[in-house]
């Protein structure tokens, strides 16, 4: 563990981009999951078609593919980012169509009679949307955000295709530099993914145990 323990500080570094990754991406994904759930329940048939599209293509495709076009197909249009940037872009945009799916799933769990009632009252679909349904369909789909969160501060792994210095990155580096150590170097980096994982678990299984007994 020599390598690991002189490293340290190197090591902490490579594990806060990787949660600052991870929290950025995590916000900016559940802001666009919920926006295409949204637009997937629509009323309007394009909206409905184009997020259906979305969720479909970016599910069904590598998040290596999709980083590596952030990175290289961007800069192609004049948009120019650090690798860091480009990394949250393509994190987002992949995790989103997870997150789409899963607000989804909550919404048809909500009885189709609140929507209903919502609008016998004059509220309008994104009234009733967000002040009806979301808040019901929100209890029932913690479990599954927090799969897809998890994925998510595990696939950050991933940014090290296009050279963000994140964990996995300075993983590769330390065990290529000090190969008789690579097992506890290997294992030392997994214990840390596996704490912050654990945790991760435990915050969404506190948000759930607080909405049961909010009903």
């Amino acid at each position: 563990m020599e390598a690991v323990s002189q490293n340290a500080g190197v090591i902490a570094y490579a594990f806060w981009l990787t949660i600052k990754l991870f929290l950025i991406a995590g916000a900016g994904a559940l802001v666009l999951g919920l926006l295409l759930a949204g637009m997937r329940v629509s009323p309007v048939a394009p909206l409905r078609w184009f997020s259906r599209a979305y969720v479909q293509v970016v599910r069904n495709t590598p998040l290596t593919l999709i980083l590596l076009t952030a990175n290289f197909g961007l800069p192609q249009v004049e948009i120019v980012f650090d690798f860091f940037t480009f990394a949250v872009i393509g994190l987002t945009l992949y995790t989103a169509s997870f997150v789409a799916e899963a607000v989804r799933s909550g919404i048809n769990a909500v009885p189709v009679g609140q929507a209903e009632a919502a609008r016998s009252v004059g509220l309008t679909f994104g009234q009733t949307l967000r002040l009806v349904v979301l808040p019901q369909a929100f209890r029932t789909v913690i479990p599954p955000l927090g799969s897809v969160m998890i994925a998510l501060l595990k696939n950050t792994s991933v940014a090290s295709a296009i050279g963000v210095p994140q964990a996995m990155q300075e993983m590769y580096t330390l065990a290529t530099r000090n190969s008789d150590q690579v097992l506890q170097i290997l294992a030392a980096f997994a214990l840390v993914y596996a704490a912050l994982a654990l945790t991760l678990s435990a915050i969404f299984r506190l948000i759930e145990r607080r909405l049961a007994v909010a009903r």
